[in-house]
């Protein structure tokens, strides 16, 4: 069983020249990837959330996490919007924690936030107060964060390779072909 820093680095590089930017972000991506998986293992729901420019990617990971395909057990997954279509709406802390209430009762606890999009976005406030959230934000130095750049011209092809990325360490961890230490975390 490789330990998960190695084994992403090989992934990385057998995917070719293309995922070569990856190498940069592979120590991030290993602390913070570790914890929210771990999170997925112990059966909690991901509740998806994106800016308005990336709803398009919700609906692709919540499309492509759960493929029959895939040959292995379901993910729990829901989008924010799917679930609470009015959360535009959420503004100030009163307001989301009042989300946080509802969630906390459809869930019982066992929930965690993923969120894809602008740091700056009033949507990325509801994901980052919580501590366990899994965030790839753009445009801001955010801590336990994947740190990316809106205006990168390929950022759509980054934000799909780093999914396919996602999806092959689930299965790695699924399937006992990676272990994580408490270091990684």
């Amino acid at each position: 069983m490789l330990q998960f820093e190695k084994w992403t680095l090989e992934t990385i590089r057998s995917e070719g020249t293309g995922f070569n930017w990856l190498e940069e972000f592979r120590f991030d991506w290993t602390t913070i990837t570790a914890q929210s998986l771990q999170s997925v293992l112990a059966g909690k729901t991901i509740v998806l959330i994106t800016d308005y420019e990336r709803e398009w990617f919700a609906t692709y990971i919540t499309t492509h996490l759960n493929r029959l395909s895939n040959d292995r057990p379901m993910i729990p997954i829901v989008s924010l919007e799917k679930v609470f279509p009015d959360y535009d709406r959420v503004v100030g802390g009163e307001m989301i924690d009042v989300l946080d209430d509802m969630l906390e009762l459809s869930y019982k606890g066992d929930y965690f936030f993923w969120y894809v999009g602008r740091g700056g976005d009033k949507r990325a406030d509801i994901a980052k107060r919580s501590s366990e959230s899994y965030l790839w934000i753009m445009d801001e130095d955010f801590q336990n964060a994947i740190k990316l750049r809106s205006y990168d011209k390929s950022i759509d092809i980054k934000l799909i390779q780093l999914y396919q990325l996602f999806n092959a360490t689930l299965n790695a961890m699924l399937f006992g072909e990676i272990s994580i230490s408490d270091d990684t975390i």
